[in-house]
């Protein structure tokens, strides 16, 4: 084959032609974009309130006290079981931390009556079916999910581990050989050591504030996990969710007949008493580190308390609002002082925690919590603009209907609020109690919890930057971190 050359009136003629067609395609995009109005600034966009009402979750009470909390969702073929233990690290025996941890996590790989832990894994696997523990300060949560056509043999696999757990010692000793290291690895991880040294401090001497330590977990044996599964694991303790491809006449049938001859002992375990208000101090955690991770925080309000509902828009405006709230902008934004920074209020039914936190330059440290402090003072001092609240509190809502997404959300939602002990109507007085908050409403409940005094201030960082702290400060106590 013969390549001809192009003539000289072809290769003109080429370029021509190709910048013929763009100028038509960017003459036409000039005509679209002129043809558009202006792009609308979100903030302004003006819309009907959403409108929303959680479906009704019915509950079911068993003869030997098990409550039950149905919601049948027939689009997929499967069926989501949850329950919710009323245990935890909070009732573990001083010097012996980890050992309501060590029972949850055990129940789930050491095996059941009939069933080696491994022949659980295996059958589980098989029928594609999960199943996950986690176990918290106040609470033990145990999520299965199966295919409805397993429902029957998962459904005696998930009651019992709860009721009939084998705790393998091989099991127990894995587990504790994975709890050692991970609290060995935690010292390399300087946020995740700040938050763990921040929580004992700021509960004093309350079981709350008790960690877990490798000497804590070689006491722990298996005559131990037994008792405390015998303690806490009985019907009228537990509150389970059961939600999808089933009915709500099959679930108590199901339900009655693996939990049915299941008693409970009398009397039920008092929680410990509450954490006590501390004194303000800050606390200095040495670290050879060329940044500091600083926590301040405080005790705050509970889901019962009024204040909740300022609080959770006073959260938002400070720093859980993203790029928007205040710290942000202060301290990462405009003063390029942070790789990370925010708020963080975790409220319960009977207290809660209220934060800020940032990680900084180890020079910078002194002027970031300087500008915290006077961030949070602010907050009592000066009503938040009405444009600033009304786009938090709108975000809040908007939010909040995201966590009923599923029925299995949903249950679970109505699960818990049996759990914490607040009133029924909770879900559906959340929402209007949120679009009432106002800036004197925010004002007060920051001038009532966030006094400085009061104030928990951790710093974890370098020998230069504790000696800066105590030039600025002044009182400052060090501590050591203990695992």
């Amino acid at each position: 084959m013969t390549l001809k050359p192009i003539s000289k009136n072809q290769s003109f003629r080429l370029p021509v032609i190709v910048l013929g067609m763009i100028w038509i395609l960017v003459s036409s995009e000039w005509v679209l974009a002129a043809s558009l109005p202006p792009l609308r600034d979100p903030d302004r966009i003006r819309y009907q309130p959403l409108s929303f009402e959680p479906p009704r979750v019915e509950r079911v009470l068993l003869d030997n006290g098990l409550r039950l909390y149905i919601l049948p969702d027939k689009e997929l073929p499967l069926v989501q079981i949850k329950a919710v233990v009323q245990t935890g690290s909070i009732y573990d025996p001083s010097g012996q931390e980890g050992l309501a941890e060590l029972t949850a996590v055990t129940m789930r790989t050491g095996g059941v009556l009939g069933m080696t832990g491994d022949s659980v894994d295996e059958t589980l696997e098989f029928m594609a079916a999960t199943f996950h523990v986690s176990q918290n300060r106040d609470s033990g949560i145990f999520s299965f999910s199966v295919l409805k056509k397993d429902l029957d043999q998962g459904f005696d696999i998930f009651s019992k581990t709860l009721m009939q757990p084998s705790f393998a010692e091989n099991k127990l000793l894995l587990g504790k050989d994975l709890k050692s290291e991970e609290l060995r690895r935690i010292f390399d991880d300087p946020q995740k050591l700040a938050f763990r040294e921040f929580g004992r401090l700021i509960h004093g001497e309350s079981p709350r504030g008790r960690l877990v330590t490798q000497e804590s977990i070689r006491t722990i044996r298996r005559d131990d996990l037994i008792r405390f599964h015998k303690r806490f694991f009985h019907p009228k303790n537990i509150i389970i969710s059961i939600t999808g491809d089933i009915e709500s006449r099959e679930v108590t049938i199901l339900v009655d007949r693996h939990f049915g001859s299941w008693t409970s002992p009398e009397g039920k375990p008092e929680p410990p008493p509450l954490p006590q208000l501390p004194e303000g101090n800050i606390f200095f955690l040495t670290k050879d580190l060329p940044q500091s991770i600083v926590v301040i925080g405080w005790l705050a309000p509970a889901k019962r308390d009024p204040y909740f509902y300022p609080f959770e828009v006073l959260d938002f405006v400070v720093g859980s609002g993203g790029f928007r709230s205040r710290i942000f902008q202060e301290i990462r934004t405009n003063l390029g002082l942070a790789y990370s920074t925010g708020s963080f209020y975790s409220a319960k039914s009977d207290y809660g925690l209220f934060g800020a936190y940032v990680l900084t330059k180890s020079e910078s440290t002194v002027k970031v919590i300087s500008r915290i402090k006077g961030i949070l003072q602010e907050m009592g001092e000066k009503p938040v603009p009405s444009e600033e609240l009304n786009r938090a509190r709108m975000a809040i809502l908007n939010r909040f209907i995201f966590s009923f997404t599923s029925a299995e959300q949903i249950a679970f939602q109505r699960l818990m609020i049996e759990h914490e002990g607040l009133p029924d109507d909770f879900l559906v007085t959340y929402r209007p109690k949120i679009g009432k908050v106002s800036a004197e409403d925010i004002q007060n409940a920051a001038l009532r919890n966030l006094a400085p005094n009061r104030a928990i201030l951790l710093i974890v960082g370098n020998d230069k930057t504790y000696k800066d702290i105590l030039r600025h400060f002044g009182r400052v106590t060090r501590i050591e971190a203990t695992f």
